[in-house]
């Protein structure tokens, strides 16, 4: 779905001037820092269609690596109408509103198991969602009365993650994946899924849930959870799917 904003012509990006088409790039080349690095940092820009590149920024990373900026123009077209995200196709509520729909549609505390699972040892996203100090000026999902929340923390295996699911009853599984190399954390959602469809029947199985910085929020199908978040997601957010969802939408 393409956000209403969007602009119906195609679009160059801006640099100095509208429509200059000029773009700035990072990336690390495998050398030392030298002139025949900037050269180099230059060519690859070349190949990537950025003409003129200019190297504004480089530095050594150690003996054998040069980390670049470089700037340049492109001449390729953006075409906003289109782009395929995934909008927000529920209503944002308050903390009040998210325990209200809880306590009337299920008449119990909602419960949600939370992990990084893995060798993934950063819990700074789940801890985000999760913990009562929250995010980006909101409180997390510990504050939420009408929430259990379960946080099992960081190198959580998928069939401990599994386990304690059923301990707890879960109702949703949130997972954060921010160690993506190799694509590690598309790897370890689809062992989590997978997991979670052979553990428990289809209409049993709790609301899969998974989140990091680079994620693609279009893949929730192809990795077989309920919902992918990206970065820049709050509590709030997280907490408003849930109750649309298991509340089946009766949030009012």
């Amino acid at each position: 779905m393409t956000s209403p904003s969007s602009p119906a012509s195609p679009i160059r990006p801006y640099g100095d001037t509208t429509g200059d088409g000029m773009v700035q790039l990072s990336f690390t080349l495998p050398m030392p820092h030298s002139k025949v690095a900037d050269g180099s940092a230059v060519q690859l820009a070349n190949k990537m269609g950025m003409d003129p590149a200019l190297v504004v920024h480089s530095k050594p990373m150690g003996p054998d690596f040069t980390f670049f900026v470089v700037y340049g123009r492109v001449n390729h077209l953006v075409e906003p109408s289109k782009v395929t995200v995934v909008e927000r196709d529920y209503p944002l509520l308050t903390p009040k509103e998210v325990n209200a729909a809880v306590k009337r549609s299920m008449r119990r505390r909602l419960t949600v198991v939370g992990a990084c699972i893995g060798t993934d040892a950063h819990t700074v996203g789940i801890d985000a969602i999760l913990n009562i100090k929250g995010f980006a000026g909101e409180k997390g999902l510990e504050y939420y009365r009408e929430l259990k929340v379960v946080n099992l923390g960081a190198q959580v295996s998928v069939p401990q993650l599994v386990e304690r699911a059923r301990e707890e009853k879960a109702d949703a599984v949130l997972v954060s994946q921010v160690v993506t190399q190799r694509d590690a954390h598309l790897l370890n959602t689809r062992e989590m899924s997978a997991a979670f469809r052979e553990s428990y029947p289809a209409a049993k199985r709790p609301l899969l849930i998974v989140g990091g910085p680079r994620f693609d929020e279009t893949m929730a199908g192809e990795l077989g959870v309920d919902r992918v978040f990206g970065r820049g997601t709050t509590p709030g957010e997280v907490a408003s799917f849930l109750a649309h969802r298991l509340t089946a939408g009766k949030v009012a």
